[in-house]
């Protein structure tokens, strides 16, 4: 479902694993499992758009052609650390993209995303790039990070996320109308410390085992 640049990825089967994510039971290696999956999952739709080509291929049986897309000309980039759970879903799907990463915290105080690490595949600007953070909940730190990569002028650049609220679409939206936003779910909106209610609680630590 689509609606104003949001992508919803309501399948039954993503919605089905959001929901046992959802769990604060749910063990780290559950937690981290159900991540992985419903990333692929959800780069059905993420990629429904991605340039492809056609080939010459030889069956077991005869000449034919077929359609494949050129993987080394997508970026992922991932927003440290919760990003890397998405990352490696999507990395399942596509093996051949490029990575990148920026690393950026929260300020508890102001809200302000801050960056402390920046890495990127050259020749930004030849390459389509997908963002993936599992929460969009302020949406600073999508907006600061989205902010970064338009230095270098790519090709076109989407956010995927797992979560979201009303004022993270908000935010994300009004500072990059331009960026289309993939979720499989949209929450209620924001407690009085930015998080997301009724979230997922903190992906990070939930994925990692910390806390």
């Amino acid at each position: 479902m689509t609606t104003g640049g949001v992508h919803l990825v309501d399948h039954p089967l993503v919605q089905h694993k959001i929901t046992l994510m959802r769990r604060k039971e749910a063990s780290t290696n559950s937690f981290r499992r159900l991540v992985r999956e419903v990333s692929a999952m959800m780069a059905y739709e993420v990629l429904r758009d991605v340039a492809v080509h056609e080939i010459a291929v030889e069956t077991p049986m005869e000449a034919t052609t077929g359609t494949v897309m050129d993987g080394k000309k997508l970026v992922f980039v991932s927003i440290l650390r919760a990003g890397t759970g998405i990352l490696d879903g999507m990395l399942d799907v596509v093996p051949s993209a490029r990575v990148g990463h920026i690393g950026l915290y929260r300020d508890p105080k102001i809200r302000v995303a801050v960056e402390y690490y920046f890495k990127m595949p050259g020749d930004l600007h030849e390459r389509d790039v997908v963002v993936v953070d599992p929460l969009l909940a302020t949406g600073n730190s999508a907006v600061a990070a989205i902010d970064r990569l338009c230095e270098y002028r790519p090709k076109s650049i989407k956010f995927v996320c797992l979560l979201t609220c009303p004022e993270g679409i908000a935010t994300l939206s009004g500072a990059h109308p331009e960026v289309p936003i993939y979720t499989a779910a949209i929450d209620r909106g924001l407690d009085e410390h930015g998080y997301i209610l009724p979230g997922l609680g903190d992906v990070g630590d939930r994925i990692f085992g910390t806390k």
